[in-house]
């Protein structure tokens, strides 16, 4: 159905930063009364994370005139090697001056940059094939954007950021921003809530992850009905399998306005404490979980679910070709990580584009994204990619 790309991929020369998870637990595994304070391993990104490589050009994308004198230049830079980014500099002046001097008229092409064109997304297999959405589907008509995170932790995101009021009213302005940018896809919000939290501590589960409380979930269900918003459980699995942990949350999903998501970051294989490397999530998980929302949707009338998967790395998410499309669920592919624009827009040309599933997310962190002095990606920024992201989510 999809085919996986076999592009040769360059080192990343950032050095290797994963920040260990503490989170504490009380009381018994289900029914915890978690204080997550997640130092964003997939923050990472903008560090280099766990080694992973971004991908190097496909052979079928034809770069601008000086883009990969550009990329040289980076990358040199990265390496701390100034001399060498200013000889690929001076070289590529010397070559567009002696082009000017050729006399050399052609015609000014747009310069795309990652993951902005539309030549480079079609080559990869966008816009995906999949099953006609059924009728009540979300996506691809409305566009998702959600605040994240946890009530309980003032660092893991919006959600447990800012009180009640003031978390919504920001919410409800960057919808209405969305909407504003985007007509034809009207934006919908959403609150979207680690349910299910990785922490360095094996608990009573032994498992290294805290379940919230059912009451703590539908408070937080509660609160984006009062918008009329849309509603995300998402869980980080931590040492145990999503086969234990996603039957916890049925009685939620069997509403028509909750939703699932799955963070592979925190997918521990072999034992491994979350934090200490970046997990995996195999197709064959993925395929489990969009069968049980299958099947939830058919025994209960319901619209189709969304499926959120973040990713950031390329092991993240392992033989993406083999993951199954099914009409009632739809599946984002979540670029999450953050960094300058430049990294963001590579990662996404790299991890997502490069990869085809089905619909495709953006993750914007408000803190982290812009501690460096780099500034927030605006949705303009954003609606140049190519596919055009319909799943926004701010941290």
């Amino acid at each position: 159905m999809k085919r996986s790309m076999g592009f040769q991929l360059r080192v990343s020369a950032f050095a290797v930063m994963v920040a260990t998870v503490a989170l504490a637990a009380c009381g018994g595994d289900g029914d915890a009364e978690a204080a997550p304070e997640k130092a964003k391993a997939g923050a990472a990104q903008a560090e280099g994370k766990a080694g992973e490589p971004a991908g190097k050009a496909a052979s079928n994308f034809n770069p601008a005139p000086g883009d990969t004198a550009t990329r040289k230049v980076r990358d040199a830079l990265s390496r701390h090697d100034s001399a060498a980014a200013d000889s690929i500099a001076r070289a590529d002046s010397i070559a567009e001056d002696s082009a000017k001097k050729a006399g050399g008229t052609a015609a000014p092409r747009r310069r795309f940059q990652a993951g902005e064109d539309p030549a480079f997304a079609r080559a990869n297999g966008w816009p995906v094939r999949g099953p006609v959405a059924l009728p009540g589907a979300i996506l691809p008509d409305k566009r998702i954007v959600c605040y994240y995170g946890n009530p309980n932790s003032s660092r893991m995101g919006a959600l447990g950021e800012f009180p009640r009021d003031e978390m919504l009213r920001k919410l409800q302005g960057e919808v209405q921003k969305w909407t504003q940018a985007d007509p034809q896809h009207p934006a919908v919000p959403c609150l979207h809530m680690v349910s299910v939290v990785a922490q360095g501590d094996a608990g009573p589960s032994g498992h290294y992850r805290s379940q919230m409380r059912d009451s703590q979930v539908d408070s937080m269900y509660n609160m984006a009905k009062s918008i009329n918003g849309l509603f995300i459980i998402d869980v980080q699995v931590g040492t145990d399998d999503i086969r234990n942990i996603m039957p916890r949350f049925e009685n939620f999903l069997k509403r028509p306005d909750v939703h699932f998501a799955v963070d592979p970051e925190f997918y521990m294989r072999g034992g491994i404490v979350p934090g200490r490397k970046i997990g995996t999530m195999h197709a064959a998980d993925i395929n489990y979980v969009s069968e049980q929302l299958a099947r939830i949707v058919r025994e209960n009338n319901l619209p189709p679910k969304v499926l959120v998967i973040h990713r950031f790395t390329r092991n993240m998410v392992t033989d993406t070709e083999d993951i199954i499309l099914r009409p009632e669920v739809q599946i984002v592919i979540d670029m999450d990580g953050w960094g300058a624009p430049w990294l963001k827009r590579d990662s996404y040309r790299d991890y997502v584009v490069r990869h085809p599933v089905q619909y495709t997310g953006f993750k914007l962190f408000y803190h982290n994204d812009t501690k460096k002095g780099d500034p927030l990606m605006s949705p303009a920024d954003l609606l140049r990619l190519e596919p055009k992201p319909l799943y926004i989510q701010y941290q």
